[in-house]
């Protein structure tokens, strides 16, 4: 595989990392603060979003499996997340 794709491919995760860590850690401190449920979920529904990234990535970069089986493991925890993001704006 091209080298730079390795590249953009760690530094993208990375980025996803700290900025999906970010969101997560804000949200749930949000919910600590005030109690309010939407928030909790909304920091569950990007820590996974945050941790599909992170295990697609792992799996392709130092497990060594396919592209295809990191990309359909970051899409799925990607699906499940935007779900639990979805449901915490519905939240009263």
């Amino acid at each position: 595989m091209n080298p730079y794709i390795d590249l953009t491919i760690i530094a993208a995760k990375t980025a996803i990392l700290v900025l999906g860590g970010s969101i997560t850690y804000y949200a749930l401190r949000a919910y600590d603060r005030t109690g309010d449920r939407s928030l909790r979920e909304l920091g569950i529904g990007f820590g996974i979003v945050t941790v599909g990234a992170l295990l697609g990535g792992v799996s392709h970069q130092i497990i060594g499996a396919d592209l295809a089986v990191g990309i359909a493991v970051d899409g799925l925890l990607t699906a499940v997340g935007f779900g639990v993001i979805v449901y915490s704006l519905y939240l009263e």
